[in-house]
Formats: C-alpha cells, sequence, structure tokens
C-alpha cells in the first residue's frame, strides 16, 4: 500500500552514515527539522560495528578514524553520549621478514630513535620530514575544513579565503612552498627516495599516498594524497584514532547527539527516487511507495548513485551526465576480519616481553616490506587480478578495547590491497576465498602461528561494498583521491560546493570535498552551505 505524507518536513537527508548524522546534527541545531532515511536496520555507513561471530565483535569496514573534526566533539558534546575516543601511543608497526621491526609512534622523537635503528642518517633526515609534513599539512588542513572556492564564479568570500590561504602559504616560506608546489604531482616513490635509504620506512610512508585508491606508489599524483593522509592524521606514517566499542560506538553518538539536537532517524528505508519539479528537489519516494515532501533534499551517498540512479536522467545535461559516469570509482579495498582465541605472535617481536610486544601491535601494523612489494600488489589490479601478495593495513582493536572479544581473545582487522572491483576473470563470489587465502598465507609468513587461533572469520569484497553499504564500484572513499578529484575538482567542479543542477538537492557524502576518511568534514561543511542559501532565499 503507498502512503503520501500530508505534511513536507524541512529537510530529508538520504542515508545514515556518519556524515549524513553530521550534517542532520548542525541543520537540527539551527532550528530545522531534519528527517534521516538509512535503508540498512542501523545508522553509521561504514563506519560501524557488528558481530564478527558470537562474542566478537569489530569495526565492520573502516578500522580508524579520520580523526574526526574537532569541531564535531566539541558541538556534538559526544563524550556525553557514551563516545569514549582511544589514541594508542602507537602510530604503526612495520614487521620484516628477516625479523627486523620498525615502529613508529604518537612521539616523534621515538619514532626517530627507531628509525635510526636502521639508518642514522634517515633518523636525522625524518626529523626534517616530519617537521615540513607539519607545517604543509596545517595549510591543507585548513583548506580541507572549509568549503572549495567557486571557479566559475567567485563570491567576495571565496576571494577573502584564497587571500587567507596565500598568506599561509607565504608563511610556509620558500623552502616548504616549493616541497609543497613539487611533491602534489609526484609520485610518492619518488618523493621519498629524495628523503630516505631504508626500505621499509619508505613502503610504510608511501602506503598512505594509495591507501584505499586504484594507485601504486610509482604512480604520479600519489603525492597529494600522502600530504591529504597526513594533513588529516597528522602523522606522516598515519596513526590510528578508535573509540571504545568500536567506531559503531562514535556513529551511534552521533546518531544520538542529532536526535537530541531535534532531528528524525528512520532505519529500515529505502530511497528509489529523489523527486523533482521545475528543477528543483521537492521530495524522495520511498521503496514501497511513501512520497515524503521535503523543501530540501541532502544525499548522503556517492554522487553517482545519487545522481545517475535516484534522479531522472531527463532532469541532467547530457554532458553533465558523461562526467558522472567517468568519476573514477574503481575499488581495490577488501576488508577480512578474524576473531582470534590469543594474541597472534609476529616473529619480529620474539625478543620483545608481552607487554612490549602488546604496545608495538596497538597501532597500525603495516604489511609491505618495500616500494617494489607495494608496487606488484598494484600490478595486479591493473590488469584485472587481485594480488597474490596483497599490501594489508591491520589492526587487532582489542588491545586497546578488551569489550570486543572474550577474556584473552582478540579480533584482527585487515584491509586488504590489490582486490579490484571488476575481475578480468571470474567474479568476487568465486574470488572470495582464494583472495582470503592469499591474504592469510602472506600474512603467515609474519605471524606462523596465525591458523591455530583463527576461531572465526567474515570476508567482505568490493562487491560486497556496492551491495550491501551502498558504495559505487566499491570504493570506499566514493571516488579517487587523485589531483583530478580532490579539493574544488570534487567530484566535479560544478559539484564542489555540494550543490548541485537541481535547486535544493545537495551531496554532503565521502565523494565531495574533502573526501574519504571518517572525519566529517563532508556532512559539517554541506549543512554550513544549505543554511548559507535558506538565509539567503529568508
Amino acid at each position: 500500500m503507498n502512503v503520501t505524507r500530508n505534511h513536507a518536513v524541512d529537510i530529508v537527508i538520504i542515508g545514515g552514515g556518519h556524515n549524513g548524522l553530521v550534517a542532520a546534527f548542525y541543520l537540527a541545531k539551527a532550528g530545522l527539522k531534519p528527517l534521516v532515511l538509512e535503508r540498512r536496520s542501523m545508522v553509521g555507513g561504514a563506519a560501524i560495528t557488528s558481530e564478527l561471530c558470537p562474542g566478537f565483535r569489530c569495526s565492520t569496514l573502516a578500522h580508524s578514524a579520520g580523526p574526526v573534526h574537532p569541531n564535531i566533539i566539541r558541538d556534538m558534546k559526544l563524550h556525553q553520549f557514551g563516545v569514549e575516543r582511544l589514541d594508542p601511543e602507537t602510530c604503526a608497526f612495520a614487521p620484516l621478514l628477516d625479523g627486523q621491526r620498525l615502529v613508529a609512534y604518537v612521539d616523534a622523537n621515538r619514532t626517530v630513535e627507531e628509525i635510526s635503528k636502521l639508518s642514522q642518517k634517515d633518523g636525522e633526515r625524518y626529523q626534517e620530514f616530519n617537521q615540513s609534513i607539519h607545517q604543509i599539512g596545517d595549510l591543507l588542513r585548513d583548506i580541507l575544513w572549509r568549503t572549495p572556492p567557486s571557479i566559475d564564479t567567485p563570491t567576495l568570500t571565496d576571494a577573502w579565503q584564497f587571500i587567507k590561504t596565500s598568506r599561509k602559504f607565504r608563511a610556509l616560506g620558500r623552502t616548504n612552498g616549493f616541497r609543497l608546489l613539487r611533491w602534489l604531482p609526484m609520485s610518492v616513490a619518488d618523493l621519498l627516495t629524495e628523503w630516505f635509504e631504508t626500505d621499509i620506512l619508505k613502503s610504510l610512508l608511501a602506503a598512505r599516498g594509495i591507501y584505499g585508491d586504484f594507485r601504486g606508489p610509482r604512480s604520479v599524483g600519489s603525492g597529494a594524497a600522502l600530504l591529504l593522509q597526513a594533513a588529516l592524521s597528522d602523522h606522516p606514517v598515519g596513526s590510528i584514532h578508535g573509540f571504545q566499542g568500536g567506531l559503531g560506538a562514535l556513529t551511534q553518538g552521533m546518531a544520538a547527539a542529532a536526535e537530541a539536537a531535534g532531528a528524525t532517524i528512520r532505519k529500515n528505508v529505502e530511497v528509489t527516487r529523489i523527486t523533482v519539479k521545475s528543477g528543483q528537489a521537492v521530495g524522495v519516494v520511498l521503496d514501497d511507495g511513501e512520497e515524503i515532501p521535503a523543501s530540501t533534499v541532502i544525499s548522503n551517498v556517492d554522487p553517482k548513485r545519487t545522481l545517475l540512479h535516484l534522479v531522472d536522467p531527463a532532469n541532467l545535461d547530457p554532458n553533465f551526465v558523461t562526467k558522472l559516469q567517468n568519476i573514477r570509482t574503481h575499488g581495490v579495498m577488501a576488508k577480512i576480519n578474524l576473531a582470534l582465541d590469543a594474541l597472534p605472535v609476529f616473529t619480529a617481536l620474539n625478543t620483545s616481553t608481552k607487554t612490549e610486544a602488546a604496545s608495538a601491535l596497538s597501532g597500525r601494523i603495516h604489511i609491505g616490506p618495500d616500494l617494489d612489494y607495494l608496487e606488484r600488489a598494484f600490478d595486479a589490479s591493473k590488469y584485472g587480478r587481485y594480488s597474490d601478495r596483497p599490501y594489508m593495513d591491520i589492526t587487532i582493536p582489542t588491545l586497546t578495547d578488551p569489550t570486543l572479544a572474550p577474556a584473552g581473545h582478540h579480533v584482527l582487522s585487515i584491509c586488504a590491497q590489490f582486490a579490484p572491483y571488476q575481475l578480468r576473470e571470474g567474479n568476487w563470489d568465486q574470488s572470495r576465498d582464494p583472495f582470503k587465502d592469499a591474504v592469510l598465507a602472506e600474512l603467515r609468513h609474519y605471524v606462523p602461528t596465525l591458523d591455530q587461533h583463527i576461531v572465526g572469520q567474515q570476508v567482505l569484497t568490493p562487491l560486497d561494498f556496492e551491495s550491501t553499504y551502498g558504495m559505487t564500484g566499491g570504493h570506499i572513499f566514493h571516488g579517487e583521491h587523485a589531483l583530478d578529484q580532490l579539493f574544488n575538482l570534487r567530484p566535479l567542479p560544478s559539484l564542489s560546493q555540494y550543490r548541485t543542477p537541481m535547486r535544493q538537492l545537495y551531496l554532503c557524502g565521502a565523494g565531495t570535498h574533502p573526501g574519504g576518511g571518517v572525519t566529517g568534514a563532508c556532512g559539517m561543511n554541506a549543512s554550513r552551505e544549505v543554511l548559507k542559501d535558506r538565509r539567503k532565499r529568508s
């Protein structure tokens, strides 16, 4: 039975991922009554916690926050809703097959000490590199947290922001200003080879430039992705920002904060169409036929799904449709979650005490000994194959949050690349287990006793990311983090300010500026533009 609501709501937000919840909060705080529509039984999108097997829970997809914008943490008062952030002192642990290792810490001085054990020269160079990354990151972070300026019709505000950014760029000084301009289009392999001689250090740093994207360390423009990640995480090697109860605890807290501010959230309802009349979005239609009129519609799903599937193509210019179709959303990551009955024993930590081993493993674990390894892993995906020896970004969240598993047991969370969404031969139903076997075979080189401790497992492929979580092409960031899809080009120049060709239809998901990762910045920026437009009309 079709049901039509008798009254319009202020704002409908499609998708209850973290950006949608952040947007709902700020709009509700401004006195509006946003309605969030989530097709699944839980909110959170890619930032959720679910049961891996009886007694074991984990952050199912993303296993680390971006981190979340500090203003969002403050404004939403997330601590009042039980959100407790966990920040281990270790950023990353990178083991080698010969038993050596590199451990990077939040404390840069400790990181320098660890690097110096492998190369005194690299330890000294890292200090300068870290300082440059911090200063460049401060400039980029300021850009990431703001709405990009319009290219075609810049406003006075855009002009003022450009002046402010220019002043900050000049404040970088000649050396770091030149480095920023030079590093952005470079490959991370070339960039890091100029600085360091230690293979594992270069690989650990380079991984931040290829994480989640269809590129290898020798791909042009991977330097920009490295700088983007460094600006967000505040550490060149990246860091891990978790939450007690997994990332789902964060998004549950965001949902509670949004509802407390006046937002309404409906679950198990799927939007199948955005209603457009005379070039303006006027509501949505659900899969059961229910129509919900709204004065404004905001989509938290990716730009392609929003504008090529939820909107009637007749409302769009054919040239614009072609540009949308060419947004690159080639997913290359798979997720494998393991339930273990003991802490995995890495051979690179054989001489360490249990306390030292637990500390080293409490951050991210990097599997990829050198640049050639990372490049070969990427090579497979270029030809439609999954990597036989994948690059892995791993966490053991139970070391900082024992509540996720029974006492003495652990969860191992693996983000594995490269696993291309489109396979040249076969499909992911056939390749799911072979790829998992390849991942575990590689990991066994570092943890020989791994198999005997596995008591449960979950494998998610790019196809699962698309079919279950609505990510077009299985791309975790809703689109490549490439120079032509970043800043005021993300996802397209005409969409970079969160507005679409239809009046009152906005985007707020990871496919918009500043991009993927659990930061909430897309939702915060989009809500600001919605409120700005409403003030103009009032």
